[in-house]
């Protein structure tokens, strides 16, 4: 019987506080943010003081059919706002054409100096405390869109961490129920021992699915924009916020069908993880003998399961983590983003029965049982880039721009950050697992599965921050807090349910075989 050390109980808790204090300054940071009309006033008071007022006046002019020449064959060929050269070099824009009534024209000019905004972001970034990126203002309206930009991800970025950390740990914890259920359904002798591992794991999903609910409401709500298809206005054609793409997903993407969608995952997670673990727990009761009853309705349930998960999880990713960028879709997503909870599951698993073993339980398992651990993520590690590429491959083969936006936004700003992921999420466990030594070492499986875990931490977060953050993203204390504070959580639920029950199922029809496992060469 396993007993929850005071190591852990104090390890979790530090790092709890470490994610209280994180996501409170989280928080606090977006209730500080500057208002839009704040914003709109000063950089307008600033650009005024500046004289920029009449350059402003003069770049927009070009949209404004304020006069214009045409030919015999009543062809525009000149008008206002066209930009022209003199003879020598000058550059000017035609600010005025004048015309005789008998064919002939002229027009006045001004030159067409080109304005330095590096004085007005200098002094709103002073002003506000804020930051503007200079390659793409060309006028005093890009300040003001770009510093509203920097505010409105500031107030984000809590969320943007809530909802990365929330999915990360609950989609583990239902990606581990999956390989529970898949032992069952394959009839796997190996893993008999040590089923109470993933056991446990899927004890947080209750506790991860109340955080998602919350973040899902509030943002129904308008606490928050972490789902751009939320916005008031934005199905109403008569709304300045009308969007025609989102509009034309609006049956599927409402808030009502979305929430119902929602709360229908989670309550059938919960469900199927709450009989598989009732029937484990009554076969330590009462099976035993030849009596195959409870492992038999374990079986059934799994196979639901896996048909029950094998849908939500589909549109889980659809509805949770693609629509953040709503204009965007990918058929191949879900199947991407469960094989990157899956393999995360599969290495947790195997760190939790590492530790447990370093900590004198699981004695009987061998290096044998390693070496599955092993061969699961490694295996798991490829598939996940096979999806990773043939997604990748697919839509710059075919570059539909509503397809390659996605990517283009990635590689501008993250580039850096999905280097590092596939370094850590493939390379690292295809080089040090490849050697069948490799899958047998308790420390270097335990290594590469706690990379595993971080590298794909990385891998949620390109999924869900360059929808709500796009280019002022940020890896500080808050993001690292708030996942820091979800582990503590994660692994003080986790071990304190291992401690609620014998670590070794009994009774189970193949825990004779799990104890002489053994992988020969052959």
């Amino acid at each position: 019987m396993y007993r929850i050390t005071k190591d852990i109980k104090r390890f979790s808790t530090i790092l709890i506080l470490i994610g209280v204090v994180a996501i409170s300054y989280g928080f606090f940071q977006s209730l500080t943010a500057t208002s839009d009309d704040e914003i709109k006033y000063t950089v307008k008071k600033i650009a005024n003081e500046l004289d920029l007022k009449l350059k402003v006046k003069l770049e927009n002019e070009k949209y404004n059919d304020v006069g214009y020449w045409m030919d015999e064959n009543d062809e525009v060929i000149i008008k206002t706002g066209d930009k022209s050269k003199y003879e020598d070099g000058t550059k000017v824009v035609i600010t005025e054409i004048n015309t005789d009534g008998e064919g002939g024209y002229s027009f006045s000019t001004k030159k067409d100096k080109k304005v330095d905004y590096s004085e007005l972001i200098y002094k709103v970034e002073k002003k506000l405390n804020c930051s503007i990126d200079s390659s793409h203002i060309h006028s005093v309206e890009d300040v003001i869109y770009s510093a509203k930009h920097y505010f409105h991800a500031k107030s984000q970025r809590v969320w943007s961490s809530l909802l990365i950390s929330t999915l990360f740990f609950l989609m583990i914890s239902v990606a581990a129920t999956l390989w529970w259920a898949l032992q069952y359904v394959a009839q796997a002798g190996w893993s008999a021992l040590l089923l109470r591992v993933p056991m446990a794991i899927t004890s947080f999903i209750p506790y991860g699915a109340f955080i998602l609910i919350f973040i899902l409401v509030t943002g129904g709500i308008h606490w928050h924009h972490t789902f751009h298809w939320m916005a008031e206005g934005i199905n109403d054609p008569l709304d300045p916020y009308y969007d025609e793409i989102i509009a034309n997903k609006s049956a599927y993407l409402n808030i009502p069908f979305f929430m119902s969608r929602s709360f229908i995952y989670l309550l059938g997670w919960m469900f199927f993880a709450y009989l598989l673990k009732k029937y484990s727990l009554k076969e330590d009761v009462y099976g035993g003998g030849h009596s195959m009853k409870w492992y038999n309705k374990s079986f059934k349930v799994s196979v639901l399961f896996v048909l029950f998960l094998g849908v939500t999880s589909s549109s889980a990713g659809w509805d949770w983590i693609m629509s953040i960028d709503t204009h965007w879709f990918s058929t191949l997503f879900s199947w991407y983003a469960l094989a990157s909870f899956f393999v995360s599951a599969c290495a947790f698993i195997a760190i939790i029965t590492i530790y447990l073993m370093y900590s004198g339980y699981f004695k009987e398992l061998n290096n044998s049982h390693m070496h599955d651990f092993g061969r699961y993520l490694l295996a798991f590690s490829i598939f996940w880039t096979y999806l990773w590429f043939a997604q990748y491959m697919l839509i710059w083969y075919s570059n539909i721009p509503e397809e390659v936006a996605y990517y283009q936004e990635r590689y501008e700003y993250y580039y850096p950050m999905i280097i590092i992921t596939l370094l850590i999420n493939f390379i690292t466990p295809f080089l040090l697992l490849m050697k069948r030594s490799s899958k047998r070492s308790k420390g270097q499986l335990l290594f590469v599965a706690c990379l595993i875990v971080l590298g794909h931490y990385f891998d949620v977060f390109l999924m869900i921050t360059p929808g709500t953050m796009h280019d002022h993203w940020h890896l500080g204390f808050i993001e690292i807090g708030t996942f820091l504070g979800f582990l503590g959580l994660f692994v003080l639920i986790v071990f304190r349910n291992l401690s609620k029950h014998q670590l070794i199922q009994k009774n189970h029809p193949m825990i004779g075989e799990s104890e002489h496992h053994e992988i020969h060469i052959h």
